[in-house]
């Protein structure tokens, strides 16, 4: 990946981090004129969305503030972790699900 590619990308890149619906909106962008960097990312943020709503509800029925609290800072640093490597142009995947995540949406982006 070249680096004009990478700061051609970065912006939905970095957007695709900031919410769900933040991640759509870098979907549609990337859509007119395809980036492969700003596709990785938003890859990531995807299955990292769509893994913390639908454990979230899961991890919710525990009723338990301690259990909550661990799965908020589990997927805060998670976020963060992607969102830093947004802003720093690599794409490193998010640790433990990154690359469940590239191949689940490999179609997207492409």
């Amino acid at each position: 990946m070249t680096e004009a590619t990478i700061e051609e990308g970065k912006s939905n890149a970095i957007i695709s981090y900031l919410t769900i619906i933040g991640t759509i909106i870098a979907f549609y962008l990337n859509n007119d004129k395809k980036n492969d960097f700003a596709s990785f990312h938003i890859r990531q943020a995807l299955g990292l969305w769509l893994t913390f709503f639908a454990l979230g509800y899961v991890i919710g029925a525990f009723n338990s503030w301690m259990i909550t609290m661990g799965w908020y800072l589990f997927f805060g640093v998670l976020f963060i972790f992607g969102f830093m490597t947004a802003i720093a142009g690599k794409t490193t995947p998010t640790p433990i699900v990154g690359p469940l995540y590239q191949k689940l949406f490999a179609s997207f982006g492409k």
